[in-house]
């Protein structure tokens, strides 16, 4: 996937799976990888930014004997969360037409 759209991507999914419940990093990248690949420094910049903007707070709970880094999706997060998705619903519009134009062009060959 082109890397300027996979960024855009990636705060949606994020929040996404943060509406669901609140997760730590190495489950956030599992559960965003199953949709789109996410590494590590990607990641983490990308929840730090959230947490500056608002949208994530974050809190730390003891998980065998170690504190574990809890990210959980503030109000703000579901406002932009519903914004995002209403783009996301545009983009498939988009994409709906060059596929469209894509199949004609394969057609006439």
């Amino acid at each position: 996937m082109d890397t300027q759209l996979k960024k855009g991507l990636l705060d949606t999914c994020i929040l996404k799976c943060l509406e669901k419940e609140d997760s730590y990093g190495y489950k956030l990248i599992n559960d965003v990888s199953a949709h789109v690949e996410v590494s590590e420094s990607t990641l983490y910049p990308i929840l730090k930014r959230l947490e500056e903007a608002k949208y994530l707070s974050t809190y730390k709970e003891e998980h065998n004997n170690r504190l574990r880094k809890y990210f959980k999706i503030t109000d703000e997060g579901r406002k932009k969360l519903k914004e995002q998705i209403k783009e996301v619903q545009k983009l498939r519009e988009v994409i709906k037409f060059i596929e469209k134009e894509y199949e004609g062009e394969k057609e006439n060959g």
